[in-house]
């Protein structure tokens, strides 16, 4: 183990030792564990390594070419929490492997009616494993034209993380993104808020009464993104963690 580590280190990792136990609880074997290891000190992000990503203390599933939940996302389902009640409908849309919505529904006392869609097929099988436990269901589509019509107007909560990475500065990432997380998950256009504009156009159609949307954003651009929710006719508030670096514009209708 120690020579694991010590190649780990070499690598760039900088929790060398943490990553090594975890490389050896997902080997099968001695040869699987070689196989993991160089997968990993090859630049593939951990969590495809492994097959599985720690987000609000439970383990999404996560594999080579799906976006990778990340920590900061944690505050997003921090916010919607405290918002949802019991039996609450909850949209999570751009999900990804889902991590949003199975996290909120995870942490609702007396359970959510849960559904996740996102436009990428590959993501979405992970989605399904990781929201079945939640009975959460799963809609494949571009943005709204995946949902059925009987969401319209019953959605009580709009999880949203969708890409905001303005084109330019995909370059500037960490090579784990760039280069082993799908593009269409990190890149929002020019200026990052291509689907921002896209989700706040048409959230009002699918929301309640009094129904809110929670969208990750950067510091930055959180003016923006509140500007296109309040163009579509909701009241917008914004909220940060300085622990996660984590920027969310919550919107009500």
């Amino acid at each position: 183990m120690t020579t694991l580590v010590e190649r780990l280190r070499a690598a760039g990792c900088v929790f060398a030792e943490e990553e090594a136990d975890l490389l050896a609880g997902a080997a099968r074997d001695d040869g699987h564990l070689a196989e993991l290891a160089a997968r990993r000190i090859g630049g593939e992000p951990l969590e495809h390594v492994v097959g599985w990503a720690e987000f609000c203390g439970l383990r999404m599933e996560v594999g080579a070419g799906a976006f990778v939940p990340r920590r900061r996302s944690e505050f997003l389902v921090r916010e919607a929490v405290a918002l949802a009640g019991p039996g609450a409908v909850v949209l999570d849309l751009c999900c990804g492997v889902g991590a949003l919505g199975a996290a909120v529904a995870a942490q609702v006392p007396g359970g959510v009616e849960l559904h996740a869609a996102d436009v990428d097929p590959a993501a979405l099988a992970y989605a399904r494993r990781n929201v079945a436990p939640y009975g959460g269901s799963v809609w494949e589509g571009d943005l709204y034209a995946a949902l059925p019509a009987s969401l319209r107007g019953r959605v009580d909560l709009l999880v949203v993380n969708a890409p905001y990475v303005p084109t330019q500065e995909i370059g500037f990432m960490p090579s784990e993104a760039r280069d082993h997380e799908p593009l269409l998950s990190l890149d929002g256009g020019a200026d990052g808020l291509d689907i921002h504009r896209r989700v706040a156009a048409g959230s009002a159609a699918w929301l309640a009464p009094g129904g809110r949307l929670l969208i990750e954003t950067s510091s930055r651009q959180s003016p923006s993104t509140a500007s296109a929710l309040g163009a579509a006719g909701l009241a917008t508030r914004t909220v940060t963690s300085q622990e996660l670096y984590a920027t969310v514009v919550i919107a009500e209708a």
